[in-house]
């Protein structure tokens, strides 16, 4: 079971990652980093990440449809894409009351979003934290 810094390591191997972070969408704090930030700057793109992961793991529009008993958070992943680039948050599920994901900042000519987001799914159920 990979921690923080060998998870990050990995992600970078994803085709076109330009960088990635761990961040905790409660205070907007990277618990790691790797590559390079949108940007320029790891903390800066964190807490603007964290706000776009606050805003909908907090809706209840975006919760499980089935009926059944909401999760924390009720969101899997959020993909948000511009002209060059995909920025692509995964939240990461624990047994403890957390609010981290994991965000990869990913090259649109060279990603593959659909590899990225697998990835980025299996890591976050084998991440250790603590």
């Amino acid at each position: 079971m990979p921690g923080i810094d060998e998870c990050l390591l990995e992600t970078m191997r994803l085709p076109g990652a330009r960088g990635a972070a761990l961040v905790d969408w409660t205070s907007g704090l990277a618990l790691g980093t790797v590559g390079d930030p949108p940007g320029g700057d790891h903390e800066t793109a964190a807490a603007e990440a964290a706000e776009l992961a606050r805003l909908a793991a907090e809706q209840g529009a975006f919760g499980p449809e089935d009926g059944s008993e909401t999760v924390d958070p009720p969101v899997e992943d959020l993909i948000l894409s511009n002209r060059d680039s995909y920025h692509v948050l995964r939240f990461v599920p624990t047994s403890f009351d957390s609010s981290v994901f994991l965000y990869l900042w990913l090259a649109r000519a060279d990603g593959n979003l659909a590899l990225a987001r697998i990835r980025l799914g299996e890591m976050a159920e084998r991440l250790v934290l603590g």
